[in-house]
């Protein structure tokens, strides 16, 4: 297996076309990360925009709520913009809007029923975003959004529905931009999801743009009706209550696990507003049959026996706020854990979860519970392709180059490697990262390495959006690391003595009352830093702020090998 072709390969020399003859892609978010997805295609002065997510904070970024992609040069160029299509429901692709659209002349956005529905379910919590624009596609629309780009959509298998991928059209060539998708398998060998991608490809295909996420994962997905077999053999010999737990967004599931409760006799309960209103959403469309009767108020559950009540819940991943995260900690008011109740995780952990995952895991397990997961029990399929998926729509689609898409720089880089073993060319696989711009012409591609765009994270904490940069990131961490010591100095402006002791707060550092030895040498050398200002020099207060600061916080090192955030507060009276 050759070595991946990286983005800086890509770039050449002598390339003459003008701008009209390139059709430039560049993703503002989703390359090196999960989530964040956000792409648009160029072509001369006409830009198409491809999803707008958010990705969830980690540790690293403290007290961030969540990260959307920076649209600096799409608000630059909006007068551009002839569409936005977004392919799915799910928040790392959808998560964005609210916070963009204004930006960019909110253009109309091209997506499927139950896409528009849940979008302007979050815009709803906006009040003061503008009414969006939408124009519904089905599977084989083909719209011709500008003079010169055509948009052809059409069906794929994800874990929620209605979900899209799209043939864009183009005078340079065609392009498939296939996001999150997945071929199934069921139990007898057959093959679903790949007619589509056979089709468009009879087109001829140009580029395939096409996700990573499971890229690593060797063979193909568990059979879906394994997995309903499963669940259903656990529904079987389970006497106490079911707490089933998932993404609220994973509604093909949803709807597979109502209708296994209706064979079985079993009621339903619906655990977070997330799960009620996409469920509700999913049913006014017609993706999801629910018979009367079968879906029953929380508070009633107890009015049934308890191998009759199946509950569906949010807070798969450990999420502090979410329904399961209550229940296992006794803060759910119509659900209290009992010895004998099953709860199953119908989900895998995304990276960086495993803790929070497995503080709920024990807190069930502690009150009794018969806990099913993904490491015990063939219960989950992961609605991204895996190895064997993406070869099978690589093989599909035929294109002559490939550019992994969605995912950390491994994950496409593996996902180049599985082009490869396809048939794509080693020197036509392509993996750039966030912000930078690849072209291509009728007679090849660069990545243009002197251009790339802004792409940097924008942070969304409480309402403000952007207004946390990597200073306040900084601090934040460093006061979460070491802790603050706040010194409070009062100085007579008219003799430039120090009036008392200082004050000194600290915080997250050390224990004063536990610590004084260093609290007393420290207000000495507090008092010498100061002795030695001139007297009337308040406008040297910045100076002498300094001063505290560095000389204070080497004094802290060299005593506790620890470097605290030191804050001096100098006051003349």
């Amino acid at each position: 297996m050759g070595t991946v072709r990286r983005a800086e390969h890509g770039k050449r020399a002598g390339f003459r076309e003008s701008a009209k003859d390139i059709v430039r892609f560049c993703a503002l978010g989703g390359l090196e990360e999960i989530g964040r997805n956000m792409s648009f295609f160029e072509y001369g002065d006409e830009i198409v925009i491809f999803d707008a997510g958010l990705e969830f904070a980690g540790e690293e970024n403290p007290g961030v709520d969540y990260i959307i992609p920076n649209t600096t040069y799409l608000e630059q160029n909006k007068h551009k913009i002839r569409a936005m299509v977004v392919t799915h429901a799910h928040y790392d692709h959808i998560g964005a809007i609210p916070h963009i659209m204004e930006k960019l002349g909110n253009p109309t956005i091209y997506t499927t029923p139950l896409t528009k529905e849940i979008i302007n379910k979050r815009q709803g919590d906006y009040p003061n975003t503008p009414k969006l624009d939408f124009e519904i596609v089905k599977n084989r629309d083909v719209i011709k959004v500008s003079d010169n780009i055509t948009l052809e959509f059409f069906n794929i298998i994800h874990s929620i529905p209605d979900s899209i991928s799209i043939l864009v059209k183009t005078p340079v060539g065609n392009f498939v931009y296939a996001t999150d998708v997945k071929v199934e398998y069921d139990t007898k060998g057959n093959e679903h999801g790949l007619d589509e991608y056979k089709r468009v490809a009879e087109q001829g295909i140009l580029g395939l743009f096409l996700e990573s996420t499971n890229a690593e994962v060797p063979g193909k997905s568990l059979a879906s009706d394994l997995i309903m077999d499963n669940i259903e053999n656990i529904f079987l010999k389970t006497k106490g209550r079911m707490v089933i737990a998932m993404f609220a967004s994973m509604l093909t599931r949803v709807g597979e696990v109502i209708t296994l409760a209706e064979k079985h006799n079993k009621k339903i309960a619906f655990s977070g507003l997330s799960m009620k209103t996409n469920v509700q959403i999913a049913q006014n469309l017609g993706y999801i049959k629910i018979k009367q009767g079968t879906v029953i108020p929380l508070d009633d559950i107890h009015k049934y026996p308890d191998d009759k009540v199946v509950i569906l819940s949010t807070g798969a991943q450990g999420e502090e706020n979410a329904s399961l995260m209550k229940i296992a900690t006794g803060e759910n008011r119509s659900f209290q854990v009992r010895p004998g109740d099953t709860i199953m995780f119908s989900s895998s952990i995304i990276p960086g979860n495993e803790r929070a995952v497995q503080t709920v895991k024990d807190a069930l397990a502690r009150q009794g519970a018969i806990i099913y997961h993904s490491k015990n029990s063939d219960i989950y399929s992961s609605g991204h392709a895996t190895a064997d998926e993406l070869k099978a729509i690589i093989k599909a689609v035929k294109p002559k180059y490939y550019v992994p898409i969605h995912g950390y720089y491994f994950m496409r880089s593996t996902n180049a490697l599985l082009a490869q073993e396809c048939g794509v060319l080693k020197e036509n696989t392509i993996v750039a990262d966030n912000g930078l711009v690849v072209e291509f012409s009728k007679t090849g591609f660069q990545v243009d390495m002197d251009h790339q765009l802004p792409a940097h994270y924008v942070m969304v904490d409480g309402l403000g959006v952007g207004d946390v940069g990597e200073i306040v990131m900084r601090d934040r961490k460093m006061l979460a690391e070491e802790g603050m010591v706040v010194i409070v100095a009062t100085i007579d402006k008219k003799t430039g003595n120090i009036i008392k002791n200082p004050d000194i707060i600290s915080r997250g550092f050390i224990y004063l009352k536990e610590n004084v030895g260093i609290v007393e040498e420290m207000r000495k050398k507090i008092k010498g830093i100061i002795v030695q200002m001139p007297v009337h020099k308040e406008v040297e207060m910045d100076y002498l702020k300094s001063l505290v600061r560095d000389q204070i916080g080497q004094f802290l090192y060299t005593k506790t090998k620890r470097r605290p955030m030191v804050l001096p507060v100098i006051i003349y009276v």
